[in-house]
């Protein structure tokens, strides 16, 4: 996938184990903030039977890629209109047109190039080349039209939703997320804009669910053997440091927000990103979901202590606490530690 905040791929061993342990090798798990879908997506290998959600809409359609397709779908609706092309895979006929497509100068040009003119006279943002902007633009409008009239279905549409998002990060003019754009290109971000096959894991699609929202409005709705709880560990939202690809994913046209051109994110934001209401989440999602056990994965840098986050589990069940160490990923000129302890705490009804 790409690089995001609390990506859980290193720590993937130790969960699956972890998981394994709490119910065995087969059941139900709930993965309620999946993100990019990295655990997810090992749990469908597996042969877990999983229900993901998270409440941003990008998340979305990575976990629909991931979780409810074994094979590219057949794109019968568009093929009128793709032409000849040398691959004989719908999906990989698709991307070729979309790549052939005439550039745009849209809302990507306008709003995050640095030939454009964003609407709120600040001065132009540097997020993409202007020819990959016009590009993006181009494939947006494509993908929505198909959407609009009815040429593709939706599993469809979030495979090219999450293949333009993996294209767009190859070439992203960012540090790391998208909070805020580099003065100056990088090398990467000069590359052209191309949409490249994914690859859909040959695994068994059925059965798994995957939903839209916050965890806490959906516990209610989930039973489960075991829910994985991934939350955000910091005030930063993630929301604000990804909408671009938020903007991508819904195929809308905000309003830029000031210098970063942000969208309006509040209807997102995340209250396990406050110290005043997070363990109030916590509590809703253990309280309402129909589940007995519970894994949760936190980092010593997060909001709450661990006796804080003790105290609150402690009420619905046992508690048991794993430490991990690994390293930390720091920029060169960090003060902060080089290892870093995350924890697995289960809790068990």
């Amino acid at each position: 996938m790409y690089r995001y905040i609390g990506n859980k791929t290193k720590l993937l061993p130790h969960i699956l184990k972890r998981v394994r342990e709490l119910i065995g090798d087969t059941g139900v798990v709930a993965d309620i903030m999946a993100g990019t879908g990295s655990v997810a997506l090992e749990l469908k290998k597996k042969n877990y039977t999983v229900i993901a959600s998270d409440v941003m809409t990008y998340s979305y359609h990575h976990l629909v890629t991931n979780l409810q397709l074994s094979e590219y779908p057949k794109f019968k609706g568009v093929m009128d209109l793709i032409g000849e092309s040398q691959d004989d895979i719908p999906y990989f006929k698709v991307l070729d047109y979309l790549n052939s497509i005439s550039p745009e100068k849209g809302f990507f040009f306008r709003e995050f190039s640095p030939d454009g003119f964003p609407l709120n006279g600040t001065p132009p943002r540097k997020y993409f080349t202007s020819e990959n902007a016009e590009k993006i633009d181009a494939i947006r409008v494509c993908i929505n039209e198909w959407i609009q009239t009815k040429r593709i279905n939706d599993k469809e549409a979030s495979l090219l939703k999450h293949t333009l998002i993996m294209a767009v990060n190859e070439i992203a003019n960012i540090s790391g997320t998208y909070g805020y754009f580099l003065s100056t290109f990088k090398n990467n971000s000069t590359n052209k804009i191309w949409l490249k096959p994914v690859e859909i894991e040959p695994y068994n699609s059925k059965g798994h669910t995957v939903m839209h929202g916050f965890a806490e409005d959906l516990a209610g709705l989930i039973t489960a053997d075991l829910c994985y709880i991934d939350p955000p560990y910091m005030k930063r939202q993630y929301a604000a440091n990804y909408h671009i690809l938020e903007t991508i994913a819904r195929g809308d046209f905000p309003d830029a927000i000031g210098k970063s051109g942000l969208r309006d994110w509040w209807d997102q934001h995340s209250k396990l990103c406050t110290k005043t209401k997070g363990l109030q989440s916590f509590e809703k999602i253990m309280y309402e979901m129909c589940c007995n056990k519970f894994l949760v994965s936190y980092s010593e840098d997060g909001l709450f202590s661990l006796n804080q986050l003790e105290d609150c589990f402690s009420k619905f069940g046992e508690v048991t606490i794993q430490q991990i160490d690994y390293n930390r990923f720091k920029s060169n000129d960090s003060k902060l530690p080089s290892k870093l302890k995350e924890y697995l705490i289960s809790v068990e009804r």
